[in-house]
Formats: C-alpha cells, structure tokens, sequence
C-alpha cells in the first residue's frame, strides 16, 4: 500500500510527531528510527529509512558484531514501509509507526526477515495453500522495587483476585490492541506469578507475525504507562511456569479449511497430517529459531507441558504439536505448536514452520500415531519404537540441529542463513554459563 492523503490526514488528526520505522532483527529485538513528520514525505519516494547492515549481525547481549556474520561495518540496507500496517500508538502520544521490509537497491535484502516469510507464503501458494496463524503470548507483569522487579501477584491459575489487581493494566492493553487491529479473545492469569495470557484472533501468515511484533511492542508501552514491567522472557522463574508465545496455524485452499475432514484419519485431511509431520520431522532444527535463546530451553523440559518431544496429541498439552480437543459442534481449526516462545523472530519462526510443513506435503511424509498421555512415561524402547525423540536440550544442540538441517538453511537463503547463525551462536557462547538471574537482568527488558 502505498502513502495515501488518509494516512497523511490521520497524521495531521493525531498531531503525529514522528512515525516509527520498526524492523526486527536476528536477535528478535524490535528496533525502530523514527522519522519526524514535518520531513515525511521526503522518505517516501527513493531508498526509504536507511540502517547499517551490519545492524542484522547483532546479538541480544550488545551492539557489537557477531563474528561469521558475512556482514561487515561497511555497507546499508534501506527500509521501506509497508503502509498497510501504519498506525498511531495508543500507548506514545505523537508517535505512530509502520512496519517495513528491508531492500538492497531494489530488491528486497537477503538478509531480512521480513522477505523471508514473504516468500514461504509464496511458495505455500504454488502449492494453491494459504497460512493462517496467531502467536498465543504468555507475559509476566512485574512491579519496580529497590531490589529488582518483584512479580506483580503471587495468584495461582485463573485466580479473580489476579484479574481484580491487573483489570487497569489489561483493559488499557486490549484497548491499545484494538485500536491497531488486533481483536482479543480472551484474558487469563497464568500459572506463574504476575503471568498472564491474552489471545488474539488469527490473521493471514504476514499479518499473524506483524501482530506478533505490535503485540510485545503494545503490551510493554501500556504496562509501563503503568508503572510496571511487562516481561515475555520465557523463564523469568527457575522454579515457576515459563512464558511460551504458541504459535497456532491452519491450512486453506480456495477460502475452505483444510485441517478437518470427517471420516478421514484423526478426522485431519491428508494434507495437514504431512504438513504436520514435516513441521515434527523438522523440530529440533526448527527450535532455533522458534524457541532461539538460551533462556528458552529453561522452559522446554518434560512434564513442564512445554513439548519436549518431538511428537503429537490430540488435547494433550505434554505434545509439541496439538490438535485442540474437538467437541460437539466445535471440530478442530488450528495446529498448535508449543516448542515457541517471545524471543523468536516471529517471521523467521512462522516462515521456517511453512517450510517445514511444505517439506511434509511435498514427501507425503506419515505423522504417526497420537500420543494421549506424558511421552515422559514411556520408555525409552517405546519412544523409540513410535520414532518420539527428546528435542534439544539447549540452544547449542538446536543450533547443531539446524546446521544439519538442508532444507530449513536452503529456505533461509545462504546469506540469511549465515547471519542468523552467527547471532545465534554468539549468544549461546555468551550466555550458556551465564547465572540465572543475570541472563533474566540482561533479557527482561529486551524481551
């Protein structure tokens, strides 16, 4: 879409000041240059908002180049907003943003990820498929004190009194949502302290991810308006439930669901049976980049209901892959996947789970049999008759994963690839002997 004199209007409406132009980096941390709106139409015509290029080769821990990145001080890629998804923002008065894909010249940069899950969507519509998508996010609200941020309650799963406390904070959050689009579905507190979870409705692949970059963004600007800390940090708590972000999907063709087909195994069509197990066959090389910290693999271990196995069930919240129970008059929608958290590009994670479903269909791979109980209970004879294997363990053992992986790093591209592995790899080196709590210091705010 492009600059119109309705979005020039709203600008002069809501005495816009200056429009954020967001990209989301390797690390998976919302950067943004804001542009003054008195100079705006001078960004519109030409290369767009200018940054580094090296500005893809940078760690979460600091501003300082990855090494094995390919990328270089020298050089720079230019972003171009994506008009569809300006809009001012409840949260920073005289600010609006607009989320962008990053070029080289003319052609979009092989380093962004923005492209990237362009072109899975792409390639999922030469199989005549359209994705559909939502992050579910787990947060934590935390309250400042001279010692540290302190959880904002110390309720248990679905408590009222927890809604009660946080009912400011959360209305003013749905709110802020709902003005950018995003419609809520539902609001629980969570298991952990201060732990909360707020769904949003599905959207088309592309949207499903920006909505994914405007909900942290909208969730962390309201709550500090509150004077509290919204956090997505997976595991904030070595001993409390962690923050996943599951990423749900669906497949259509033609503007007819394709998850469900009475009569047929599992009641799931052939096609999201293959598509599944491409997504199973690839997940412990798709966990870099779907749950790509070292603080992730705090949250993933057995019987956390976290999906530490590489399997799948039907209601069953010990599978990495979950087919939500049917009941009467409601049949299946959507695959959730669990192995997925806050610190994942979201278009980096969402288009590497399309490759690997494509993958799926493609070798008519078989997704095997549901697991209806904790896979922890098995044996390991009887895990490793049914193919069900521990996932990785660390980020170390998920990057080894994906450097294996062809067909995941031939999506990515080489140059992608290469940058996004050496972030990686920087951070785990960095940070896989690093305390606990001076990794959640360093993340609470990042995250």
């Amino acid at each position: 879409m492009a600059f119109t004199n309705d979005i020039l209007n709203l600008i002069r409406e809501r005495d816009v000041r200056f429009v954020r132009f967001i990209w989301c980096d390797n690390a998976n941390v919302i950067r943004a240059k804001a542009v003054r709106t008195t100079f705006i139409e001078s960004y519109l015509h030409g290369e767009g908002v200018g940054i580094a290029a090296a500005q893809q080769a940078l760690p979460v821990m600091y501003d300082a180049l990855a090494p094995g990145s390919g990328l270089t001080p020298a050089g720079e890629a230019h972003m171009r907003a994506d008009w569809n998804t300006f809009a001012p923002l409840p949260y920073a008065p005289g600010h609006a943003r607009v989320l962008t894909d990053i070029y080289d010249g003319e052609q979009p940069w092989a380093h962004c990820p923005r492209s990237f899950l362009r072109r899975m969507i792409a390639r999922a519509a030469d199989h005549g498929l359209q994705v559909f998508a939502a992050f579910e996010n787990e947060f934590s609200l935390l309250r400042p004190s001279e010692h540290g941020p302190q959880p904002f309650d110390t309720t248990v799963f679905c408590q009222t009194w927890a809604l009660d406390q946080a009912a400011p904070i959360i209305n003013a959050i749905t709110d802020a949502l709902e003005a950018q689009g995003l419609q809520v579905e539902m609001n629980y507190p969570e298991s952990g302290p201060g732990q909360f979870e707020l769904p949003v409705r599905y959207a088309d692949a592309l949207r499903a991810a920006d909505n994914q970059i405007v909900f942290r963004e909208t969730v962390k600007g309201v709550a500090r308006q509150h004077g509290v800390l919204a956090s997505f940090v997976p595991k904030i708590y070595p001993d409390k439930a962690g923050n996943g972000a599951h990423l749900h999907f669906s497949l259509q063709r033609d503007g007819r669901s394709l998850v469900v087909e009475p009569g047929q195994l599992y009641q799931l069509t052939a096609e999201m049976r293959a598509f599944m197990a491409g997504v199973l066959h690839h997940l412990p090389a798709l966990m870099a980049l779907t749950t790509p910290s070292t603080n992730s693999f705090k949250r993933i271990r057995p019987r956390f209901w976290s999906g530490a196995y590489t399997c799948w069930g039907i209601g069953n919240r010990e599978a990495a892959l979950r087919a939500p129970q049917p009941s009467a008059g409601r049949p299946i929608t959507n695959i959730e996947l669990k192995t997925s958290d806050a610190t994942a590009n979201p278009y980096l994670a969402l288009g590497a789970v399309i490759a690997a479903g494509l993958d799926g269909l493609a070798k008519g791979m078989a997704l095997g049999d549901p697991v209806n109980g904790d896979p922890a209970d098995l044996s390991d004879e009887e895990r490793a008759a049914r193919g069900i294997r521990r996932l990785p363990a660390s980020l170390g053992e998920a990057i080894a994963a994906l450097e294996q992986d062809e067909l995941l790093l031939d999506a990515l591209g080489s140059d992608l690839a290469r940058s996004y592995l050496a972030v990686r790899r920087a951070e785990w080196e960095a940070m896989k002997d690093m305390p606990h709590e001076e990794e959640v210091r360093l993340l609470l705010e990042r995250y």
